[in-house]
């Protein structure tokens, strides 16, 4: 962390001294992308606007970010410092000092004028080198530069409220290469004038492994599916993507919900939480931040993955902590902020509650309190103004936590599908002929919209009730098996005999669902009816995950689901033929939103907290 002055010594970052190892050989490693370096409006030392974007492109870029001002000597100096040592160092190396541009931004455009950022550079430059000092006409098109490469930048305020004139701030580097991709980021413990030639020198020499992964189909990085590429056992299954490829872009996400998709209705928000986009962003930040939890592992995008569904594709039930067994699956957060009852039985009925729980479960994110979360944020440097900057100056609390949560989530609306476009916008090339049979038996011989319900001007594709279907009840009255299939790795599994497990497992509780709530016996083995939105995504299915495939899922409803004394009266034995089933899947494939891709991007941009970022 770096800003203002610490209270004790500091020692000095590495960058200072002599490397303490001995560099890998330049193109013996791989420097993959890990993503798009972003644009913005910039002014020169002569006060000339000129796109960020146009200073790359024609030779490798060198990023940093720093304020004239500031004072530690491992942050805004140590960077230009580095910086410096490189453009000597490359003075006597022509062949690299042509093909590497310096580029340092101020993100104090107040002070740091252009005059300012001229006479700043004028005790750094070398002769000949190409280094440009940059900054901003005003924070307003600052901002998005900042949001654009995760550098969260605050303002340090005294108790008085005044600003002090200094900044807190994670120092961060850029590299970026010819084709405006980062490909390396560089912290206060890693940035050293020899490792960044050498990275420099590597991705001059264009290995094969770095084209390897730069190459990815961009239209297979928002789908549910098999991504096998960059895996090389020919049996390995995921859903996942290998991290190095995922490319996201930020997005307008308040719009989402300001503007729902085609065929949803008009969002639900409390008056006592208005959106924002700064609460937005803050719920954003929290959400894909693993330092929530007790050992800063465990994020809630761990269960809820954005590009699974902002569910989990491979597991059918949830693994928290430590790989603790939650008894029930990951449900979907597509639409969530639709949702009048939460989790699968329903207990919860508000967003803002509804984030306490997992917080605070032992086997998902394991905190021991509400205070030992709220008191890990206030001392979390890279979270310093942002409560502040969403909630009128007040810090981080448990009302405010839960409602930053919410209001990130209540924008992950997607509609706009084959459906909506059929069915509202009257389309009638929008959908496939088997999957208009399939509405057809959703609406009639099915009778799916009875509980999945669907509106004249909207669709939510759920009553927002409680049903028993048997699945519950399957699973509790079912004898023990003589074996065991047991998961031992992604897409790995062993048979096992039930008997050598004993004293290795505890015995499984049985899930009663909403009666574990309200204790009265009619609502045993109850759960709410989920949406159905983007249900094509967000395998496996029920609240245990039993139902592998949509297919299950017909198959299983078509029977009658499994008979029990408090079967809802509704589900009954369809009828269906092999063929009708088919259809009816083909309905639910046409029901994935046209901005699921936008909402997966934004989030593989998020920032993901790391236990590094702790004071």
């Amino acid at each position: 962390m770096v800003g203002a002055v610490a209270d004790e010594p500091q020692r000095t970052a590495p960058g200072y001294g002599a490397l303490p190892f001995q560099p890998a050989t330049p193109g013996s490693y791989a420097l993959p992308a890990v993503g798009q370096a972003a644009d913005g409006v910039v002014l020169d030392t002569a006060n000339r606007s000129v796109r960020l974007h146009d200073l790359m492109g024609d030779k490798l870029v060198l990023l940093s970010f720093i304020y004239a001002a500031c004072s530690d000597v491992n942050g805004c100096p140590l960077a230009t410092q580095v910086l410096h040592k490189i453009s000597r160092q490359l003075q006597k190396q022509p062949e690299l000092a042509d093909k590497l541009r310096l580029l340092t931004l101020s993100f104090n455009p107040a002070q740091d004028t252009p005059e300012m950022m001229r006479h700043y550079g004028e005790g750094f430059r070398t002769a000949g080198f190409d280094w440009q000092f940059l900054t901003t006409r005003d924070e307003q098109a600052l901002q998005p530069i900042l949001d654009g490469y995760q550098q969260n930048v605050q303002k340090i305020y005294d108790e008085r409220g005044e600003f002090t004139g200094t900044f807190s701030h994670l120092l961060r580097v850029y590299l970026i290469d010819k084709q405006k991709n980062v490909r390396n980021i560089y912290n206060v413990d890693f940035l050293h004038a020899d490792t960044v030639i050498n990275d420099v020198k590597t991705l001059l020499a264009g290995t094969e492994a770095q084209s390897a992964l730069a190459q990815v189909d961009a239209g297979r990085l928002y789908q549910a599916g098999d991504n096998k590429q960059d895996y090389r056992a020919a049996d390995y299954r995921t859903h996942s993507l290998a991290l190095a490829q995922r490319r996201g872009k930020p997005a307008n996400l308040i719009e989402f919900a300001r503007k729902p998709p085609l065929g949803l209705p008009a969002l639900p928000v409390p008056k006592d939480n208005p959106l924002t986009p700064a609460k937005i962003a803050l719920g954003r930040k929290l959400f894909y931040d693993r330092r929530l939890s007790l050992n800063n592992t465990f994020s809630c995008a761990i269960c809820h993955i954005p590009e699974q569904g902002f569910a989990n594709n491979e597991m059918a039930t949830a693994v928290g902590v430590e790989g603790r067994s939650v008894r029930r699956n990951a449900p979907s957060l597509y639409n969530v902020g639709y949702a009048e009852l939460l989790f699968h039985d329903g207990r919860e009925n508000s967003l803002e509650q509804q984030a306490w729980g997992p917080l605070l479960a032992h086997n998902e994110m394991a905190n021991p309190s509400i205070g030992r979360v709220v008191d890990k944020l206030k001392a979390t440097t890279d979270y310093r103004g942002l409560f502040e900057k969403a909630f009128n100056n007040k810090g981080p609390s448990m009302e405010a936590i839960g409602q930053a949560l919410a209001s990130y989530q209540r924008t992950l609306n997607s509609a706009d599908s084959a459906f909506d476009r059929w069915y509202f916008a009257k389309r009638a090339d929008a959908l496939g002929d088997s999957a208009k049979r399939g509405y057809q038996l959703f609406t009639g011989k099915a009778a799916c919209s009875v509980c999945h319900t669907i509106g004249s001007k909207a669709a939510l594709f759920t009553d927002q009730k409680r049903h028993n279907t048997g699945v519950g009840y399957a699973e509790a009255m079912q004898a023990e098996e003589a074996k065991r299939r047991i998961q031992v790795a992604p897409g790995v599994f062993l048979d096992v005999d039930s008997e050598n497990l004993k004293g290795l497992d505890g015995a499984k509780t049985n899930d009663l669902g909403y009666y574990e709530v309200s204790q009265k016996p009619l609502d045993r083995w109850s759960y709410k009816t989920p949406s159905l939105r983007n249900v094509a995504l967000t395998a496996p299915y029920m609240h245990n995950g039993s139902f592998a495939t949509l297919n299950d899922v017909v198959r299983f409803y078509n029977q009658g689901g499994t008979a029990n004394e408090n079967l809802s009266s509704l589900i009954k034995p369809l009828g269906l033929s092999e063929a009708e089933q088919a259809d009816l899947v083909e309905f639910l494939k046409a029901l994935t939103g046209a901005n699921v891709g936008a909402l997966v991007s934004d989030g593989f941009a998020a920032p993901v907290g790391e236990a590094g970022g702790e004071p």
